[in-house]
């Protein structure tokens, strides 16, 4: 059973879908976060069906800025944000029949499995945590892929972006995808999600908030790991992903205390990880394992 659900936090409303599953309840329930400029029916909406079905229920929405959620800018980056989004739909399951709110999860697909990492460490209310193809981001990692200088570089042409927009200007964009050119998310492999019939949905824009990349290169939410203990975690990762690096992964894990659990797919690309069989079964049936043993 589907319903779609809204909620509002910080004075904006936030459209979800609550997928409950067909036996009785109270069920455990997950609260799922997505990919960068992702939309609740790509890559989670998939994610939170085989989920229910698993006898999970589970709230995939669209973030602040994104989708048909409430937010402005349109298509804006706001990490501190999403982490009370979060907190607001956990509180919106916990105020559900259907749900066990002793039981509740985060689950999160690539850049989400960061931001499900940090929220799932710091809020008391949430059990447990998994990521697949996870980028958990954090500022050394950003300088040290960049350089010193490029990463200082990179601070500036921003600074100049939001100081324009601070003294009246319009919000600058980029396509967040492209086969050639400029993008938020260059090269073919993210083209060939967001830019075709894979992940067509009415609610998705191929644009982004330049300044987004600065809350991307300056966003720690590696810091999770540290804090994350005594609560269980979960990563799941392809062993080639050239946009969410295993490394990252493997550091993550390594700064878990546990219980925790790491589990290499053989997928060579990260979008695997998004549709593509047999990865999403192989992730699915991961994370369902996991969280049947602590959840």
């Amino acid at each position: 059973m589907s319903e779609k659900v809204k909620f509002t936090v910080d004075g904006v409303t936030l459209v979800g879908d609550l997928r409950v599953p067909a036996t009785p309840g109270p069920h455990p329930a997950l609260v799922l976060t997505g990919p960068f400029t992702g939309t609740r029916d790509q890559v989670i909406g998939l994610y939170a069906s085989r989920l229910a079905g698993a006898g999970y229920v589970t709230l995939a929405f669209d973030h602040r800025n994104w989708g048909e959620s409430g937010g402005e800018p349109r298509c804006h980056e706001d990490p501190q944000g999403k982490l009370h989004d979060l907190r607001a739909a956990v509180s919106l399951l916990r105020s559900r029949p259907e749900v066990d709110g002793e039981r509740i999860g985060a689950v999160g697909i690539c850049l989400g499995g960061g931001y499900a990492l940090k929220f799932a460490a710091f809020d008391p209310r949430v059990k447990v945590f998994a990521g697949i193809a996870g980028a958990y981001n954090n500022p050394y990692g950003m300088r040290a892929g960049m350089s010193p200088g490029g990463y200082q570089d990179a601070l500036s042409s921003f600074a100049g972006i939001l100081e324009r927009q601070d003294l009246g200007g319009p919000v600058e964009y980029l396509p967040a995808v492209a086969q050639e050119g400029e993008a938020a998310m260059p090269s073919g492999e993210p083209f060939a999600y967001y830019g075709t019939s894979r992940g067509a949905s009415a609610h998705w824009r191929n644009e982004v908030t330049r300044a987004s990349v600065r809350e991307l290169i300056t966003l720690d939410n590696m810091t999770g790991a540290d804090f994350l203990s005594p609560k269980p975690g979960l990563i799941v990762h392809g062993v080639v992903d050239g946009f969410c690096s295993p490394e990252g992964a493997e550091e993550a894990y390594k700064r878990m205390d546990g219980p925790k659990k790491l589990v290499w797919l053989d997928a060579r690309l990260h979008i695997d990880l998004y549709d593509a069989e047999p990865y999403v079964t192989q992730a699915v049936e991961a994370t369902a394992s996991f969280l049947g043993e602590h959840l």
